[in-house]
């Protein structure tokens, strides 16, 4: 399926509010309700919109701390570091990554002793570098149409 001109501008609308109403998207664009319906229906069976979520601040959820981890795993640890990582309730997101280090993880953590106490459960699994978070300067900038290969 081809992400045309109608297509972005729904997808523009969906990622600021993705419980927007088709009929209002519609509106918007110049489509009918199950016109937009429609291409909903489409970019999701495809797998262009993979989910719909709410965002939720951490900090008003009771977490004091956001941190970005890195670990550079030991010889063999990979492997069962991949599998456990899915268990830690502490992580947002975890990449597996190329250069010095193999994992870049976001996490939330209640305070600086859950912070140490997450951190002690990681070092089994290799070396970790700990940046904590200050601001958020960008979060969840929609993606859009690439103006490059007009």
């Amino acid at each position: 399926m081809k992400i045309d001109d109608l297509n972005w501008q729904i997808l523009n609308h969906l990622q600021q509010n993705a419980r927007e109403s088709f009929a209002n998207i519609g509106r918007k664009i110049g489509l009918t309700p199950p016109a937009v319906a429609e291409r909903v229906k489409k970019m999701e069976d495809i797998g262009i919109i993979e989910s719909y979520r709410a965002n939720i601040s951490y900090v008003e959820a009771g977490y004091q701390l956001k941190a970005i981890i890195m670990l550079r795993a030991f010889m063999g640890k990979l492997k069962p570091f991949l599998d456990k990582v899915k268990t830690f309730q502490e992580v947002e997101n975890c990449y597996r990554i190329t250069g010095n280090e193999n994992i870049i993880m976001e996490v939330v953590l209640r305070d600086q002793s859950h912070l140490e106490k997450f951190i002690d459960e990681l070092i089994v699994y290799g070396e970790c570098r700990t940046h904590i978070v200050l601001s958020n300067v960008v979060a969840n900038s929609p993606i859009k149409k690439s103006k490059l290969g007009k």
